[in-house]
């Protein structure tokens, strides 16, 4: 089975080998209809510390390399 990949932002890059990532999802409220954003930040493993805060990327699943870093950064969109 593929593994999952989500496209997000980096808000956060003060730690070492790590960036936080903020994903946005649009979902629809089950009575109402109506669609709405909402977001979840994921923290995300980065060997070389080459992402910088607002850089557009996409991560990927792996596996937990600490206590909440289980994703992984896998390149830049341009």
């Amino acid at each position: 089975m593929p593994k999952k990949q989500l496209k997000g932002v980096v808000v956060s890059d003060k730690m070492d080998k790590t960036c936080v990532v903020k994903v946005e999802t649009l979902k629809t409220h089950p009575k109402y209809k109506r669609r709405y954003r909402s977001h979840k930040r994921y923290k995300a493993h980065d060997e070389n510390n080459e992402y910088k805060t607002n850089d557009i990327v996409v991560i990927e699943e792996a596996n937990p390399m600490s206590k909440d870093k289980r994703w992984k950064v896998i390149r830049k969109v341009f």
